[in-house]
């Protein structure tokens, strides 16, 4: 009788959960509160930079715009070099980049040497952030694991950028703007040290197709092209010749992106990733909540200071309501109801919450009480906006392969950027608006013409904030239809090789392992 092989068990090593986890988070977090900073820290030490260096008022823009257009058109790009080279090493190679470019950066001598800096650490942006979010859906898979550290990441996210002025407020004021730059190198070391010894990425999930340079050619010139159209249209107005032409370069360009990943064999961004109606839903609700919170940061900054005289620092610490707000949201309101309720049923409600918060200063006067007014609001807009980010950036990869799960993460960086710029232009121009006839129809009655300038400030602002309230609106709608998903504790990164079974269906509809309680 012949003799037969006895049975192979399975390893399961890989499927086991990382015993380093939770120290991996710290890291991955703390990567993520330095990408975040920066986007706000730098705007406070603008004015300081362009007395030192010298750079016109035409060309200071361009301190943010460099940046924004780097990281804006190279996160897909990003995404899928995380998916190709693994995480780990595209975590750690962009948080070395990005180190690398803020000592230029606060080093720089000239204008062209901070301009470049900035592009610099838009392109090291881009490698870090997709690879810190996918490691953290590829490392967490237990539901109510991963609804934890989703609420801690969500509330980076969301909080990040306040904290930024507070830190830029203090930096700025009290020793010299060149530490805007060199604060991010700590971070960056610290974090790619924890990195290398601490953070284990599964085995498996990499996408080693050849990478698709068309692709890679058409999403970065059109995304490029979109958060420069509209840069331009702040300063340049909508209905500028250049304006027009960039935007509907933007639009030919990304319908060609679009063609061209229906046919390649190995897309950039396979369509399969954003059809799925879930993923959709985040995608277009999280921009869209992205252009309101922008525009808020912008006035509300331009109100404590150009209109009521706060310093810097004392603006910083304005905004710290809607920190604690965001993290309450985030670590007691998501992360304990994520496992036990729809996604949408914390989105939806969590928008318009920031909606009603938003809907208070549109009350905004000249001398409006911090306690009364822009307190309550921020405190309203922190809870929502961190109730509904929190399960947007867990959802962001609902079901997704590992060799996907980079680019997956991308798409809620981009959607992110091109929400911020267009919700800096959008925003802007409709407070200017109102703003110019709001001094044309009270110039025959007005006092002193300085008053009148503030008053009509103040009422641009408002007109603004009703239109981000509208915005917040629409996007709970379309969190509330166009997300049917279970609780999205329950679903996570599939665990796996590449292979395409069992993720994904033909129609982008994920299969999600069922948990039980």
């Amino acid at each position: 009788m012949p003799k037969t092989a006895e049975p192979r068990l399975p390893d399961l090593s890989d499927s086991l959960p990382d015993p380093s986890r939770w120290k991996a988070l710290v890291f991955i977090a703390l990567a993520q509160l330095m990408v975040v900073l920066d986007a706000t820290i730098v705007n406070i030490a603008l004015p300081s930079a362009q007395q030192d260096l010298g750079i016109s008022d035409g060309n200071k823009q361009w301190v943010i715009t460099a940046y924004a257009l780097a990281f804006g058109g190279l996160l897909l790009f990003g995404g899928r070099i995380a998916d190709l080279w693994g995480r780990k090493r595209t975590f750690t190679i962009g948080l070395l980049g990005f180190a690398a470019a803020s000592a230029i950066g606060g080093g720089a001598t000239s204008e062209a040497m901070l301009l470049g800096s900035r592009a610099l650490q838009g392109a090291f942006g881009a490698l870090l952030a997709p690879a810190a979010l996918s490691l953290l859906a590829v490392t967490f898979t237990d539901a109510k694991e991963r609804a934890k550290a989703f609420g801690i990441f969500g509330a980076i996210a969301g909080g990040g950028g306040a904290v930024g002025l507070i830190l830029g407020g203090f930096l700025t004021e009290y020793l010299d703007w060149r530490w805007t730059f060199f604060v991010n190198i700590p971070f960056a070391i610290v974090a790619a040290a924890g990195a290398y010894f601490v953070i284990r990425e599964p085995a498996g999930g990499r996408n080693r197709s050849a990478l698709d340079i068309p692709g890679v050619v058409l999403s970065t010139l059109g995304l490029v092209s979109l958060v420069y159209a509209f840069t331009r249209a702040e300063s340049a107005g909508w209905s500028d010749g250049s304006t027009i032409s960039l935007f509907v370069a933007a639009a030919v360009l990304l319908l060609a992106f679009v063609l061209v990943e229906s046919k390649v064999k190995s897309p950039l961004l396979p369509l399969r990733v954003i059809a799925n109606r879930n993923r959709g839903g985040v995608y277009a609700s999280l921009g869209l909540a992205i252009i309101a919170m922008f525009g808020l940061f912008l006035f509300l900054t331009y109100y404590l200071q150009v209109v009521e005289g706060y310093s810097p620092v004392k603006t910083g610490f304005a905004f710290l309501p809607m920190i604690a707000g965001m993290i309450t949201g985030s670590t007691q309101i998501g992360a304990r109801l994520m496992t036990r309720v729809p996604a949408r049923l914390l989105m939806g409600p969590g928008f318009l919450v920031a909606a009603v918060g938003m809907l208070l200063l549109t009350q905004l006067e000249i001398g409006s009480s911090y306690a009364s007014l822009i307190l309550p609001a921020q405190l309203l807009l922190g809870l929502g906006m961190g109730t509904a980010f929190m399960p947007a950036m867990s959802l962001a990869t609902y079901g997704i392969e590992p060799r996907d799960a980079g680019v997956a993460s991308a798409m809620v960086n981009t959607s992110q950027q091109v929400g911020g710029a267009i919700g800096t232009a959008l925003l802007n121009t409709i407070a200017a608006s109102a703003t110019t006839a709001y001094v044309a129809s009270h110039a025959a009655t007005a006092g002193s013409p300085e008053l009148l300038k503030t008053q009509a400030l103040v009422a641009g602002f408002s007109s603004a904030i009703w239109w981000a309230v509208g915005i917040l609106v629409i996007a709970a709608a379309i969190a509330v239809t166009m997300i049917n998903a279970g609780r999205p504790g329950a679903s996570s990164v599939l665990s796996g090789g590449t292979g395409g079974a069992g993720a994904e269906g033909a129609e982008g509809d994920a299969v999600v392992p069922v948990v039980m309680h």
